[in-house]
């Protein structure tokens, strides 16, 4: 995509992120330049190996992500957020040959890159300018000689046991993926500007971002971090015209003092994706300022889309609408996953079609159980209205979304667990106006030990990225247990909610 966007229109402005702005050809000049040189570093080839990018939002990290690609390798996108911890973790999974970071977090890692064994790490300017040297270059590069069966990306989501999977999806998945979303949400080929705020390691900016944006030879507008007046001011000087955000996202610009005085005119479609989106910010939002929001559904395990309410298609607030291209969903009931449930019932959402992943790397039985006779099985409830329309109405998994992102409280639950003063925790999730949700944890202490809440929550974030974090620690002279001596999630649920 990005060699032909460079063919066609080589003077269009590809990237912008503060005062960089790269051209296609630039674009494609730089990414050659890299792939080349991570070929010389890894001895002339990286077909079937991996690459490790832990990359802030910037020019940088779309180069690097596209470099990777061009240089025939498996990309391997992790949040910046990660702990020493989270990685280790990952990188024992994914061996990855080479490591490529933000250069202010290179001494850090080094060690830990030494550690696992990964054979090169690779520093980059934390504003990605030292990726855009190649600019002029005109290196040769030929298309790696990979077939659409071959890996593209090992991303990494929450475990349920508190280990990240490695989602493996192929160069046809993905490529296909952005073909079905075009179909539901055609784009212009005359200059969309996509405002790209969403972290670019997510699969939801990967797909509604960087590959989003070559595929229509638009312009990607990056922002390093969300800063709600920056990003009001972004769409005005950059007259944006497509804007993928997050339920998070657009409650906090309706709240922002400038959200009132920002020219809306240029953008004519945003995207909501990562969590559900209320109704009534959906239709604050509309009315202030005339723009659309299209909902859509998926998960990194189907690469990452599966349904998007359509371009043209009927009003139909809280849904997120309807299958994309070759692509079947189905409900089931909760018991067997067998028998496929009609409309107005509710049960297991399944789907099939050529964008679902491969499988979990290294993960053998959690991929039999995700993958059964060639459906995913994605964990939520949905219901279809007479119309085909999705509604999602819950998630059998227990898995909490803070703002987008995807946690399991087996994992908080494990690292509170590694205290010495905590005997017994567990940690549920609760509705916030802000951020979806967030955490709570109660914990039983051993005794001998007081610790204050705030002890317990600083340990947490040295060994939790930030989102994973709870709020508040409540503690209990025992947690409330089941017939079978389970943790009664339920009943913690409910006293969470009531605190």
């Amino acid at each position: 995509m990005l060699m032909e966007a460079a063919n066609r229109v080589p003077d269009r402005e590809a990237l912008v992120c503060e005062s960089e702005r790269l051209t296609y050809s630039g674009y494609l000049e730089c990414v050659t330049g890299f792939a080349s040189e991570l070929l010389q570093v890894n001895g002339g080839s990286l077909k079937g190996q991996r690459v490790a990018l832990i990359l802030a939002n910037s020019s940088g990290a779309c180069i690097a992500t596209y470099s990777c690609l061009a240089a025939g390798a498996q990309v391997v996108p992790l949040n910046p957020l990660y702990t020493e911890r989270e990685l280790e973790l990952i990188f024992e999974d994914a061996e990855p040959q080479v490591l490529i970071c933000d250069e202010s977090r290179y001494s850090a890692l080094l060690p830990l890159a030494n550690r696992r064994g990964i054979a090169h790490v690779i520093s980059v300017a934390s504003d990605g300018k030292s990726l855009l040297r190649w600019g002029g270059s005109k290196k040769d590069l030929p298309l790696p000689t990979l077939g659409k069966d071959d890996l593209a990306f090992v991303q990494y989501t929450g475990g349920t046991t508190g280990r990240s999977k490695g989602v493996m999806l192929t160069h046809g998945a993905i490529s296909t993926n952005v073909s079905q979303r075009e179909w539901v949400l055609p784009t212009s080929q005359g200059g969309e500007r996509i405002l790209c705020v969403m972290p670019l390691f997510h699969a939801y900016a990967l797909s509604m971002g960087l590959f989003l944006s070559v595929y229509c030879a638009g312009t990607l507008v990056i922002l390093p971090k969300y800063r709600p007046s920056e990003l009001l001011k972004a769409i005005v000087d950059e007259s944006v015209t497509i804007f993928p955000g997050s339920p998070t996202i657009f409650t906090g610009l309706m709240a922002h003092a400038d959200f009132e005085m920002t020219d809306f005119s240029k953008l004519h479609t945003c995207y909501s994706g990562s969590a559900a989106l209320p109704q009534a910010v959906l239709q604050k939002w509309e009315e202030a300022t005339g723009t659309r929001i299209y909902e859509g559904y998926g998960q990194t395990e189907s690469g990452p889309i599966l349904t998007f309410v359509p371009v043209g298609g009927k009003r139909c607030p809280g849904s997120v609408g309807v299958p994309v291209p070759q692509t079947e969903v189905e409900l089931v009931d909760l018991e067997s996953g067998i028998n496929v449930l009609g409309m107005g019932e509710r049960g297991e959402i399944r789907a099939r079609g050529p964008q679902i992943m491969s499988g979990y790397r290294n993960l053998e039985v959690e991929t039999k159980l995700a993958l059964r006779d060639g459906w995913l099985y994605t964990g939520d409830i949905g219901e279809f209205d007479s119309d085909g329309y999705l509604f999602i109405k819950g998630r059998k998994k227990e898995m909490v979304i803070v703002g987008g992102y995807n946690v399991y409280p087996r994992e908080v639950d494990e690292v509170l667990l590694s205290h010495p003063a905590v005997l017994d925790a567990a940690s549920v999730g609760v509705p916030d106006s802000y951020r979806g949700e967030v955490l709570k944890a109660f914990v039983t202490l051993k005794p001998g030990h007081q610790p204050a809440a705030e002890d317990l929550i600083k340990h947490c974030a040295q060994n939790l990225a930030k989102y994973k974090v709870p709020v508040t620690i409540s503690f209990l002279d025992s947690l409330p247990k089941t017939s079978v001596n389970k943790t009664d999630i339920l009943t913690l649920s409910a006293l969470a909610n009531k605190t």
